[in-house]
């Protein structure tokens, strides 16, 4: 069998009391620790634990609205009021596979987006002036040693030569 093998998606049972129960592990866990699965890549459903009912879309979106509230805001305002603009929207069957679609294309060209904004820090004006600035405070204190009374060059002695006087 070279097919891969899909692995089940771990079955998350949600209580009454908004507890969380893992199946897989035996073990309540957090929103958070649902947080670090999604990251991680680790497929779950959620259900009602009473009557089965899939609550992982309503789990997710509440995982999101923690995330913002944190202040991890990652969904512009004018996205969120287009979204919900959409749900009575005859495009609104659309929307989702559109959605999908763009964040999968995100999600696969990730790697070469991180590489192509690197590439861009490198070439920020802010660093080219950043570094300017360091040079020319460079420049300025060598000036401004070379005025000081207790620099020997500054008195138009050699430092060799005052050496051999002492």
């Amino acid at each position: 069998m070279s097919a891969e093998i899909k692995k089940e998606a771990i079955v998350i049972k949600k209580y009454a009391n908004r507890r969380l129960y893992d199946t897989s592990i035996s073990k309540y866990i957090t929103l958070d620790d649902l947080c670090t699965m999604v990251k991680q890549n680790v497929d779950f459903v959620v259900h009602d634990a009473k009557t089965n009912e899939d609550l992982t879309r309503s789990v997710l979106t509440q995982i999101i609205f923690e995330q913002e509230a944190r202040g991890y805001n990652l969904l512009p305002i004018n996205f969120l009021r287009r979204i919900i603009g959409f749900y009575d929207d005859s495009l609104r069957t659309i929307l989702p596979t559109y959605l999908e679609s763009m964040m999968d294309n995100f999600a696969n060209n990730q790697d070469k987006m991180r590489s192509y904004m690197g590439k861009l820090e490198e070439f920020s004006p802010f660093k080219q002036f950043e570094q300017l600035g360091r040079q020319n405070i460079e420049i300025m204190e060598k000036m401004f040693s070379m005025f000081s009374p207790f620099n020997p060059m500054a008195q138009g002695q050699n430092p060799a030569d005052k050496s051999k006087k002492d």
